[in-house]
């Protein structure tokens, strides 16, 4: 099971991502389409078309910690960024209805269900693409995202918008994905 962070800038250029992916094993899915889609394929876009359709046919083996995941469609890097990119403007119209900084699931594409978290101000917004529902995980993942952002605002060899490229940003990211993700 995996989870896609994407911190975005105003601007929505991205300023940092992370893919985690967790321990625990994905829960089976199937899908009519998938069914229909050959198992093999020697076009250019089979793997994004077993991507786009959420085919569990193109499944790949990512080692962790403990063991292997493993993991079917949709996790093409280039399609979970697509994902990401086309909820912007559904958390723009869902920005301007609430108040909230965190909005729960606000857009689903096959497996994937989109987390936002808006910064005060609607200046910054933390995506996360995720395939299980965890509110109060993801919740608490995103402030400490939050809180480890601001601290990192306050350096003041770091310059705003601007790729966060700090190891020990991403340790701390990757220590709180780990601890709720």
């Amino acid at each position: 099971m995996s989870h896609h962070l994407f911190l975005l800038s105003p601007s929505d250029t991205p300023i940092y991502s992370l893919t985690h992916y967790s321990t625990k094993l994905p829960q089976p899915t199937s899908s009519s389409l998938s069914s229909n889609l050959p198992t093999w394929s020697t076009s250019a876009f089979a793997g994004t078309l077993t991507a786009l359709s959420g085919a569990s046919s193109a499944t790949q083996s990512h080692h962790v910690q403990g063991g292997s995941v493993r993991m079917g469609g949709g996790q093409d890097r280039h399609v979970i960024q697509m994902i990401a990119n086309a909820s912007l403007d559904i958390i723009e119209d869902v920005m301007r209805k609430e108040s909230a900084m965190y909005l729960k699931s606000v857009d689903k594409f096959n497996e994937w269900t989109v987390s936002a978290f808006i910064t005060p101000g609607s200046t910054h917004e933390i995506i996360l693409l995720h395939e299980t529902k965890n509110d109060d995980g993801i919740r608490s993942f995103f402030h400490d995202v939050w809180e480890l952002y601001l601290k990192t605002m306050l350096n003041p060899f770091h310059t705003a918008h601007s790729p966060i490229r700090s190891t020990v940003f991403d340790t701390r990211v990757r220590a709180s994905a780990k601890k709720y993700l």
